[in-house]
């Protein structure tokens, strides 16, 4: 069984690269275009993995992770920054809004979706779950 992963991402461009590139790797994408929507798609349906874009319209990224943080369904589930946010402290602003991990873009093609293994793992490992 493939995990299900929850895109939270305005760009269609930006969706569509990592829809791609995680499908073809047997992953099982849903996708949000803003944070309202994503925390509503997590909250009905939880997924096994967050992917979250912090520069979202209306509500960005870092009161998405905040607010997924609080629905006790995700506690074990990881959550991992995919921002163009690249300056000091952009990564630590994240982790402290509750993600996991934190991947810059734009996305590498040849590692990203292991880069999302790695550190769903030491997420995992991390809390006990396999």
């Amino acid at each position: 069984m493939s995990s299900r992963i929850l895109l939270i991402e305005d760009n269609e461009q930006n969706r569509y690269l990592a829809t791609f590139l995680l499908e073809r790797h047997g992953y099982q994408v849903e996708s949000a275009v803003d944070g309202a929507k994503g925390v509503q798609a997590a909250a009905s349906h939880p997924p096994d993995i967050i992917l979250l874009d912090i520069q979202l319209p209306q509500m960005d990224g870092h009161a998405v992770a905040r607010a997924l943080r609080e629905l006790r369904a995700l506690d074990a589930t990881p959550i991992i920054a995919v921002t163009s946010y690249a300056m000091v402290g952009d990564r630590e602003k994240s982790l402290a809004a509750g993600c996991d991990g934190y991947i810059e873009k734009p996305i590498d093609p040849d590692t990203f979706v292991d880069t999302i293994r790695d550190i769903v793992e030491s997420v995992r490992s991390t809390r006990g779950r396999s």
